[in-house]
């Protein structure tokens, strides 16, 4: 089914591939090709669109400037907020502002509307555009009205991903658009490139969420493509729709790559040619020899209907494997719950099994993932004829935009689906992050969405609830609805799938959509609800640092929902300090309160108190510090909170989850590794020190952990960072910050991105 390649490889004329070990060499030469690696690199669809946005002339240490941008409303006050503390005076470059995410308004009162009518009167005063609630999600939107082969766009999503249209998009945190907006760069080391080989076609009833989960089982756990670019390419491209592509790509943020491009071709000319924008279409393949640093090589023919168990998308199966093992398999379920949810409640999912089949409780197709207009006409033609039943399963179903929900009306789709006792609402994320469908307590949802992380789906763990998600594709979900709840794959039905053809209603989007790009107008108020606050006073890297563990996450992996969790907690995206008291609210309840000791400890420090005068413990530990070091003070010595986890940051892009820690007086994070560049890109904007820690060591909560000539350390861009465990004596370790660019290493001397830019 999927083949990962243990070398790099050539990639001739778009279709055959040959090892770049040395009997690939021979190959080669055999061919009459005389090509070094790094010339034939040059010849992949990322490096062209790379060079010609990288302003730093050299290919290495990248400095891009985006096209676009596009953010939603959990997301873009916060940007617009550090821009304007940081000299915004208007946008540079189109900027799209979706309201897809908090977009039920009776939840947190005024709150929501509020950053909605913000959004609107930025786009007024900067000169950006404006999608309302309910008209699209970000995703769809940007495909629809974005995408254009070649391009580059930069949201502050994680799911930013229409490489299927040709676009390069990136998914990052906000302080990274703030940068755009304030006309500088987006610094990164050239990433490697990995063919994402297609090969054969999918058969019918199989989906693109059962290719995606395909490859993300495959590439998720061993990093393959981590921090890398994933380039579609071969023959099995030729077959699938457009909106099959798309479907593929939007996943592959689930395995940690950086961004995705796909060869283009007639299909993709219709796609543009449908959406009344021929003019964005061009297109796009490899060289004639192009050089790949790996291959996933994906047989379609051999693709099943997949599904991704909780609680993360890489836990996948094929239904058929499933079925056919339930017990064993949901057995090894629990004991990863064991692991996901610290044994806080129980878990388990063999209830589910009723007369040896699995029965799930809810079904939803929506968001950026499962609401494209394939996907939904595909699950209306399974659906026709029956109904879901009365019994606990439910069926929901979220076009990803307003034109699509139209054209479902038109050509009688949204009929059949409404008459077998599905609900069809309108544009919505919320089911992907906790805020709309939340199952009850101890239910099992089949999700065509992009995560099920625990308790993402809006379950609180630290109120005793616990319900799970596992991701399908469209196509299988219907087919589980036909039987009323009973886990049922595409492939096993006959159905004959009509496949009607699409038509985009722009006027939609013309008649609701404020567009004020190039028309920035100075005079207009912001507007300002009550709950969105100024970002609070930062203060710059101290020379040296005590630092105090206040959690500990022994987990392989954390997620930024189990760092910052998402659904109602969004509310208070707007507002710094409210959001901050959620911090690790599901994964370390007590964690708040242990930061806001340390903060408070720091804050006297800060006014010109004695950093110890009110703590014995704290006051031994400096004096232990000090028989090492003599010149340490309380004017350098700065006293912050920091976290240990494995491996922190996979998932959403949201900046909160390291801005909340900075709030809290957070001033570094210990790891083995980076889950994600994006999650340590926000740690450093926040001017939080992303320590990596290559030797084991067994953290404990209350920690001291002493950082001496930290600033020093940072301007000569040492390698080794000596620190210490202080206790009654000083357990030395190695600390290493990885590579820095110079505007991080300033950024970080400076406290955070807004400081950096009010002194620059």
């Amino acid at each position: 089914m999927i083949t990962l390649y243990d070398t790099g490889a050539y990639l001739l004329n778009g279709s055959e591939l040959v090892k770049a070990d040395s009997e690939g060499e021979h190959t080669l030469k055999n061919k009459g090709i005389h090509i070094t690696k790094v010339e034939a690199a040059k010849n992949t669809m990322a490096y062209d669109i790379l060079e010609k946005h990288n302003t730093s002339g050299n290919m290495e240490q990248l400095k891009i400037k985006f096209d676009k941008l596009t953010s939603h409303d959990i997301t873009f006050v916060g940007i617009i907020q550090t821009a304007r503390a940081s000299g915004l005076t208007e946008f540079p470059i189109p900027y799209v502002l979706t309201n897809c995410h908090n977009s039920l308004c009776a939840v947190g009162g005024t709150i929501n509307e509020d950053d909605h009518m913000f959004g609107l009167s930025c786009a007024k005063k900067y000169g950006g555009v404006y999608v309302p609630p309910h008209q699209a999600v970000i995703h769809q939107y940007a495909r629809e009205m974005l995408a254009e082969c070649g391009a580059m766009i930069l949201g502050s999503d994680s799911h930013t991903r229409y490489g299927a249209l040709g676009t390069m998009a990136i998914g990052e945190g906000g302080g990274e658009l703030a940068k755009q907006l304030l006309k500088r760069t987006y610094d990164v080391a050239k990433p490697g490139v990995v063919a994402i080989y297609l090969d054969g076609e999918v058969a019918k009833g199989v989906g693109p969420q059962d290719v995606a989960l395909a490859i993300i089982g495959a590439t998720f756990n061993c990093g393959y493509v981590k921090n890398k670019v994933m380039e579609f390419v071969g023959p099995g491209i030729d077959k699938l729709s457009a909106d099959f592509r798309i479907g593929i790509d939007v996943m592959t943020t689930e395995t940690t790559c950086l961004s995705s491009i796909w060869k283009t071709d007639d299909e993709i000319k219709r796609w543009y040619d449908v959406h009344y924008r021929p003019e964005s279409y061009k297109e796009m393949k490899p060289g004639d020899v192009a050089y790949y640093d790996g291959v996933v090589y994906v047989n379609l023919s051999k693709i099943k209907p997949m599904i991704a168990m909780p609680f993360h998308p890489s836990n996948v199966y094929t239904i058929e494997d499933l079925n056919a093992n339930l017990t064993d398999i949901l057995c090894d379920v629990e004991k990863k719950a064991l692991v996901s949810l610290d044994g806080k409640v129980d878990f388990t999912l063999k209830d589910k099994v009723r007369d040896g089949k699995l029965y799930v409780e809810q079904g939803i197709i929506a968001g950026c993932a499962g609401g494209g207009y394939e996907n939904i006409v595909d699950a209306a033609d399974i659906l026709r004829g029956h109904n879901i039943g009365a019994d606990e399963f439910t069926l929901s179903v979220y076009p990803a935009s307003t034109p699509i929900y139209m054209e479902l009306a038109k050509n009688g789709r949204l009929a059949d689906l409404i008459g077998t006792g599905a609900v069809v609402k309108t544009a919505f994320c919320g089911p992907c992050f906790g805020a709309g469908d939340t199952p009850a307590n101890n239910a099992f949802s089949i999700r065509h969405s992009t995560r099920n992380f625990p308790n993402r789906e809006g379950s609180k763990i630290q109120n005793g609830q616990i319900s799970s998600v596992a991701l399908m594709d469209a196509r299988s979900i219907a087919a589980t609805a036909v039987n009323k709840g009973y886990l049922t794959s595409a492939t096993d039905l006959d159905v004959e799938y009509t496949s009607p053809k699409y038509f985009f209603d722009r006027t939609i989007y013309e008649n609701r959509v404020y567009n004020g790009v190039g028309k920035a107008d100075r005079s207009v108020e912001i507007k300002f609800g009550p709950n969105i606050k100024d970002w609070p006073e930062m203060i710059a890297l101290t020379d040296n640092l005590l630092l105090k563990v206040a959690s500990v996450i022994n987990d392989p992996v954390t997620t930024t929902d189990e760092l910052i969790p998402s659904g109602e907690t969004s509310s208070f995206r707007s507002n710094p300090l409210g959001l901050a008291e959620f911090t690790l609210s599901r994964k370390d309840p007590m964690y708040v309160g242990r930061a806001k000791a340390v903060q408070a400890v720091e804050k006297e420090r800060e006014a010109g108190g004695c950093l110890c005068k009110t703590d014995d413990e704290l006051h031994d530990i400096v004096h232990t510090i000090k028989e090492k070091y003599p010149d340490v003070k309380g004017k350098n010595l700065g006293y912050g909170s920091t976290i240990f986890a494995v491996k922190p940051g996979d998932g959403s892009a949201r900046e909160q989850a390291a801005s909340c820690q900075k709030v809290l007086g957070g001033w570094a994070n210990i790891a083995k590794e980076y889950a994600t560049k994006r999650y340590r890109s926000n740690l450093i904007n926040w001017g939080m020190l992303p320590f990596v820690l290559e030797e084991d060591f067994e953290f404990a909560v209350d920690d001291y952990i002493f950082v001496p000539e930290i600033r020093s350390a940072i301007i000569n861009k040492n390698e080794i960072i000596k620190a210490y465990v202080v206790n009654k004596g000083m357990k030395e370790l190695a600390l290493k910050l990885g590579d820095l660019t110079d505007d991080e290493r300033d950024i970080i001397l400076s406290g955070c991105l807004i400081n950096y830019y009010k002194e620059n």
